[in-house]
């Protein structure tokens, strides 16, 4: 008796390992069942495997590593089954997505296009992930490196499977099914809006590049190793890439914005430039991690006035802050048809703009005696994105049909104005902000307070007060050490005695 109790939680481990894989499966089943004949039914039986093996996934890890017999092998199965429950539900999901675009929307719109381009690069996503740290592990093994299990990976494999499961209730939702209380719960999740199905996709993504970045500054040095042989010309080559990524990645943010902005959905236009900054930040600070910045040794390894990595950068700066912006104040005010804002010479502005963030970002290529630590005028993505706050407002009050709309039009269009001239007062110093954060942990984490009030209607507001802030923090920072205000951690540098 006492034998059989010891072996009641292996059996409860083993059904909730592996549980999942047939209740995905079955979904899958009924995914396909639901596009042949739309039936609601099988979209409720559905979405409830869906949910099932959700939650067997969130706590099988939790209970094989206590009460299984073999933890390490219990570990090995939940990613075996990982991979292949997210090789079945991701592409499913994304035949789903193009699916509901013909046979169940009946006119869709461009952004239901997008997010299901959105979710078929989110599944690819996911997919090259699962491959790529199953190829890391496997180098690390050859080194007998020990294998850690607690890293920002585990993030992605928690949130997985509730994503999965609200894109496959998205996705294979049939509107007008049956009247059960069931059925009008799991309908909840296939009428998610689509900005709230944007900012969850986004965050997943980040989430799978932040994986990819955790396994490679955990074993990348291994595999460059194993590839390189000691070619320092080839290391570099390879190492280029990551930060050329993030570059493109930049450019493409900015692209997404201009898209967003033509629909009219400046909100999340904002968010994409938000995006735009943080792969900038991040591209330089991966570079300088990878020491690519530094020249080869030797006398011959003279670094290159031009680089790939440099005209990538300056390309796409000038297109998610500068051209950018640019478009998007123009698309929302010309939209507007309100007579003191159309006698608004709006079009020069925005080309205003546009020519002096170039004409910054050629001065701070050009530069040659830069401060470390500081920019000299305003950073072309600060300057984006003080711009990009008040144009948020002006299109909520267009939305409400409010009568501030003449007033914050003004404010858009003087603020433009405004950053064109400050971007271009080089004798003002303005901190490095991502520099900062790194320094301070505890701003980064007060900034998250942006990403709160995106829900909300101050969202505007916060996002102004936080650039007008920025703006006016050289009367502060000016004091700053510049070789304090160059580091990248806490950690102060040595000073000689």
């Amino acid at each position: 008796m006492a034998h059989n109790k010891g072996r009641l939680p292996q059996r409860i481990t083993a059904v909730l390992v592996y549980g999942r894989l047939p209740l995905v499966f079955g979904g899958m089943l009924c995914a396909v069942a639901v596009m042949w004949n739309q039936n609601p039914t099988l979209y409720m039986l559905g979405v409830i495997l869906l949910l099932v093996s959700m939650t067997f996934d969130l706590v099988d890890g939790w209970f094989a590593a206590r009460f299984f017999p073999y933890p390490q092998m219990a570990q090995l199965a939940d990613r075996i089954l990982d991979k292949l429950i997210y090789s079945i539900i991701f592409p499913t999901v994304a035949v789903g997505c193009m699916w509901r675009l013909h046979y169940v929307l009946p006119d869709p719109k461009k952004t239901e296009l997008l997010h299901a381009l959105l979710v078929l690069f989110l599944a690819i996503t996911v997919l090259v992930r699962d491959n790529f740290a199953h190829f890391m592990r496997g180098v690390a093994l050859r080194f007998d490196q020990e294998l850690e299990y607690r890293e920002f990976t585990r993030l992605r494999t928690i949130v997985a499977a509730p994503v999965g499961a609200l894109l496959y209730a998205y996705a294979f939702y049939i509107p007008n099914g049956t009247h059960s209380l069931v059925y009008g719960w799991v309908a909840r999740l296939g009428e998610t809006p689509l900005r709230t199905l944007f900012f969850i996709e986004i965050v997943f993504f980040v989430i799978n590049f932040g994986s990819i970045a955790g396994y490679i500054r955990k074993y990348g040095t291994l595999c460059l190793d194993d590839l390189c042989l000691g070619n320092v010309q080839l290391r570099r080559r390879i190492l280029a890439f990551f930060p050329n990524a993030l570059t493109i990645m930049n450019a493409m943010m900015g692209l997404l914005a201009v898209f967003f902005a033509y629909q009219d959905r400046i909100r999340e236009a904002s968010l994409f430039l938000i995006g735009a900054a943080l792969f900038d930040k991040l591209d330089g600070t991966v570079a300088r991690r990878l020491g690519l910045t530094e020249p080869l040794p030797g006398p011959e390894q003279r670094p290159r006035t031009v680089t790939l990595g440099g005209v990538l950068d300056d390309i796409s700066d000038a297109v998610s802050f500068c051209i950018a912006p640019a478009w998007i104040y123009y698309f929302l005010v010309s939209d507007i048809s309100d007579p003191r804002l159309q006698d608004l010479p709006y079009t020069a502005v925005a080309a205003i703009y546009a020519l002096a963030g170039i004409i910054r970002l050629t001065y701070f290529t050009l530069d040659r005696h830069p401060i470390p630590g500081f920019f000299k005028g305003m950073p072309s993505p600060a300057a984006a994105l003080l711009v990009v706050a008040p144009m948020i407002i002006l299109n909520q009050a267009v939305n409400d049909a409010c009568d501030s709309v003449p007033f914050w039009g003004m404010v858009c269009c003087g603020m433009m104005i405004a950053a064109a001239v400050v971007m271009n007062l080089y004798p003002i110093r303005y901190l490095h902000a991502g520099r900062f954060m790194s320094r301070h942990p505890w701003l980064a984490r007060g900034a998250l307070l942006l990403l709160v009030s995106v829900f909300t209607p101050y969202y505007g507001y916060v996002f102004l007060f936080f650039m007008l802030l920025y703006t006016l923090s050289p009367l502060v920072t000016w004091r700053i050490d510049p070789q304090d205000a160059a580091r990248e951690n806490r950690t102060k540098p040595a000073r000689a005695h």
